[in-house]
């Protein structure tokens, strides 16, 4: 049976179209397109790790992770994930959510440039940590099945994603030398993403 992109792609909830609504006003398209592939790809590998997420809570920390990168939400000297968590849990709070569940959003925005997140301690954080790492450094395609990976491109594509996205990262690291942006941009692997999906994608 062919993946409904469009059913997979729809938010779960008011305050999750609210986050997706965000991350459309303050992002640029390929930066909003990699927040819903994120978001695919966390989705998809959910049940075949066993895992059963907050979906709602999931969908507002992915659409949501990566403001700490765009003009408006840079933080001249804090790591861009925590940036980003902040506003993600700010975000939270004013869409009515108590201080705990608002704190996870942040927690699941910061946890996604871990090395690895263990399930077992954030379910979420994993997933959004294996999607983004799939989504920008083309790690772990075999995870997914090839023809979800091409259908979502398809209809969610990356467009300049990767040479916008390593600029992001580059301009970080340079103000951030010590952060995990430095670390990503020194590991040269969103180039190297960019790469892969382009070979993957010519297949």
């Amino acid at each position: 049976m062919s993946l409904d992109v469009d059913a997979l792609l729809a938010p779960p909830s008011p305050v999750a179209a609210r986050a997706l609504d965000v991350v459309r006003e303050w992002s640029s398209p390929a930066l909003v397109n990699h927040c819903l592939r994120s978001w695919a790809w966390a989705s998809l590998l959910a049940p075949s790790v066993g895992l059963e997420p907050d979906r709602e809570l999931l969908f507002v920390a992915t659409m949501l992770h990566d403001l700490g990168v765009t003009p408006s939400f840079d933080a001249h000297t804090v790591a861009f994930e925590d940036a980003g968590g902040a506003v993600g849990a700010v975000f939270a709070r004013g869409a009515g959510w108590d201080a705990d569940r608002a704190r996870r959003v942040g927690e699941v925005i910061e946890r996604h440039m871990w090395r690895s997140v263990d399930p077992a301690l954030d379910a979420e954080g994993h997933l959004l940590e294996v999607a983004t790492s799939l989504d920008v450094s083309g790690v772990g395609f075999d995870h997914w099945e090839a023809t979800d990976l091409r259908a979502v491109t398809a209809v969610v594509p990356r467009l300049d994603f990767s040479a916008t996205f390593d600029g992001l990262i580059h301009e970080q690291a340079g103000r951030k030398p010590a952060s995990s942006a430095a670390r990503l941009d020194g590991s040269g692997n969103v180039a190297a993403g960019g790469a892969r999906w382009a070979d993957f994608l010519r297949v």
